[in-house]
């Protein structure tokens, strides 16, 4: 029997609950059925069947659910809006996803790698609810529901993977050995838990003993007290009181300790969610609670470091992006720098799959080319769990589903347990620990690709990135950053390339001073201006010992230039690609002056009367380096 939704509660409060997403395959059907019968019918939760069916029949699936549950069941019509208490079961031959809360419905579609509805549903529920997102598979074959769980669980939402009491396992493993799973449960107990959840202060947004539970992004649901949304609104903007302030720097405090990175300086509210989730899945009803939970417990904390990471990465991800890296990028950074190997810097690789999606693509550009030039690929994360796992280049087939056959063929090797990438490109990659925040940059790199990395961090330090990439990079190198990403306010540091895919290049200006915090022993902090690089070879804490060398030569050789400046240099200017002066150096007055009028610092018109050319042309200046993006 089917039920019409019927809307009870206003948009703006509905929209505010967990739904909870369902993928099967065979053997889903009885799977989903015990489940349901152990759902009490007010968990406040909205509930989402994916289930695959056959494309050329009916299905009945809506009635037999129907009998095994309280809650009113619909097979989905498009733009369907999501109730709480409520379940919903998708129609044959049609694909699904979420947007606002509402569900729609889209011709059925099948990729080269086979039907992937759940993935598709699960990575939409993902950006829709974040972390009120929760992610279970059930009984099923191939490996469909594995990337949308890991979409689910970077986003901060919670996963499930039936036990062995799946009939056909296949689904349920392949996400259990793709480690996106967090409990590994019989239908009857992901029910539990999922009741025990749903009761849990963070979700419900409750209270307990006058502590703010946590500081959460719309937790109001719809059974909460009028005069708990105020207290929720003051938890996000960070006004929870003593108590739960005090927990949440007790907690950074214990995993810097453990783990020596400083997460104050990412955003609060990604911070906030991944403690949150870890509170809500160790079963602990407070901040306080979780932080005592905490000291000392040495698998928590790494377990808190893993989730605080995030690692949401792919082949080839944005392809038109690579398009673009193939066709014009790497053809116009071959272009200079002679026989010198090409290098690049990918910042948090994760498991690596970015920093061989670039190195395949270079071997595409230099397959034809009479003289190939070598790559050199300097890869770096803090996640010392994940750089061994790119180290190794083993990719399970549900990880490799967006690399092309003719790469796969090319690239990969197949072998038990998935594909990995060939030797040779292997050793073009350097994978190593680094902490951006606190260890020197890399330096003379052709290409800088730092995707998604910057929108986790607050404004001040994304500030302070941009002159370091802009330091690190070669003279016409290139920036490669994530959709959402920009360089801000230094429009005199880089140039577009291209506005879509984010592609700027070095302009020939100085490098802005910039303060990356250096760790000592003593844990103090300190900054270091302009600091030259250390070699590539170093990372961690050898990248900082040399930290402390190169400070003491920096003095010395600014001080050598001074001198020799002073006496022996003639008067001279630096200038940019656009003839606008950057620094004055010696006694230019005989030279130039400052023109009457708006003022300027352009060169020619600050020349003093006589140094022009002939006919009026003017006297240029010797090109050094040009900042210019017209040859990509």
């Amino acid at each position: 029997m089917k039920h019409k939704p019927k809307p009870t509660t206003p948009a703006h409060v509905e929209s505010e609950f967990p739904i909870v997403g369902v993928g099967a395959s065979a053997g889903g059907l009885e799977a989903f059925t015990q489940l349901l019968k152990r759902l009490p019918v007010d968990t406040g939760m909205g509930f989402v069947l994916v289930q695959h069916l056959d494309p050329h029949h009916e299905s009945i699936l809506t009635q037999l659910l129907a009998r095994a549950t309280e809650m009113p069941v619909h097979e989905v019509t498009n733009n369907l809006r999501v109730q709480a208490d409520h379940v919903y079961v998708i129609p044959p031959n049609t694909s699904l996803r979420i947007v606002r809360g509402v569900l729609e419905l889209q011709p059925r579609s099948r990729n080269r790698t086979g039907l992937r509805s759940i993935d598709a549903f699960f990575e939409s529920l993902a950006q829709d609810r974040r972390e009120q997102a929760i992610g279970v598979i059930l009984s099923g074959t191939a490996t469909d529901g594995t990337l949308g769980l890991e979409a689910i669980k970077a986003e901060g939402g919670i996963t499930f993977a039936q036990d062995h009491s799946a009939k056909f396992d296949s689904m349920p493993r392949s996400a259990i050995g793709a480690g996106c799973v967090d409990f590994e449960l019989s239908p009857e107990a992901i029910a539990k838990e999922l009741v025990r959840i749903a009761r849990h202060p963070y979700i419900a947004g409750g209270r307990e003993r006058g502590e703010a539970a946590l500081p959460a992004r719309g937790k109001i649901r719809s059974t909460a007290k009028a005069g708990d949304a105020d207290g929720l609104e003051r938890m996000e903007a960070g006004a929870a009181g003593p108590a739960g302030g005090n927990s949440h720097e007790k907690i950074l405090r214990l995993l810097r300790h453990h783990t020596g990175v400083d997460f104050s300086l990412y955003k609060s509210p990604t911070i906030h969610r991944r403690i949150a989730r870890r509170t809500v899945l160790n079963q602990r009803p407070t901040l306080a609670s979780y932080a005592e939970f905490l000291r000392g417990n040495v698998p928590e904390l790494d377990a808190l470091y893993a989730d605080t990471l995030i690692n949401v990465t792919s082949f080839f991800r944005n392809p038109e992006a690579f398009d673009l890296l193939r066709q014009r990028i790497f053809p116009s950074l071959l272009r200079h720098g002679g026989n010198d190997p090409v290098r690049v810097w990918v910042l948090g690789c994760s498991t690596g799959q970015e920093a061989y999606s670039i190195a395949m693509v270079f071997a595409e550009c230099v397959e034809k080319t009479a003289r190939p030039r070598k790559l050199q690929v300097f890869a770096t994360d803090l996640n010392n769990a994940n750089l061994d796992k790119a180290r190794h280049g083993l990719y399970a087939k549900t990880l490799v589903q967006d690399v092309t056959p003719e790469r796969l063929r090319r690239f990969f090797i197949e072998e038990e347990g998935g594909y990995r990438v060939i030797k040779s490109l292997r050793e073009a990659v350097v994978f190593a620990r680094q902490n951006l925040i606190s260890d020197p940059p890399f330096s003379r790199m052709d290409l800088i690709s730092c995707r998604n990395l910057m929108i986790y961090l607050e404004p001040s330090l994304q500030k302070k990135l941009i002159p370091t990439f802009h330091y690190a990079l070669k003279p016409e190198g290139v920036l490669f950053l994530g959709a959402s990403e920009s360089i801000g306010g230094f429009p005199d540091l880089f140039e577009s390339v291209n506005k879509k895919h984010k592609f700027f290049v070095k302009k020939a200006a100085p490098t802005l001073a910039f303060h990356l915090p250096l760790k000592k022993i003593a844990g103090e902090r300190v900054s270091v201006e302009k600091m030259p690089p250390p070699p590539p070879s170093l990372s961690g804490r050898k990248l900082n010992e040399a930290a402390d060398n190169y400070r003491g030569e920096l003095s010395a050789e600014r001080e050598a230039d001074r001198v020799t400046v002073n006496q022996f240099a003639p008067p001279a200017v630096l200038i940019n690609a656009d003839l606008q002066i950057l620094q004055f150096r010696g006694p230019t007055g005989p030279f130039l002056e400052p023109p009457t009028g708006k003022a300027t610092f352009d060169l020619l018109k600050m020349a003093r009367e006589g140094l022009m050319l002939p006919h009026g042309i003017p006297l240029k200046p010797a090109k050094v380096f040009s900042g210019k993006a017209g040859n990509i």
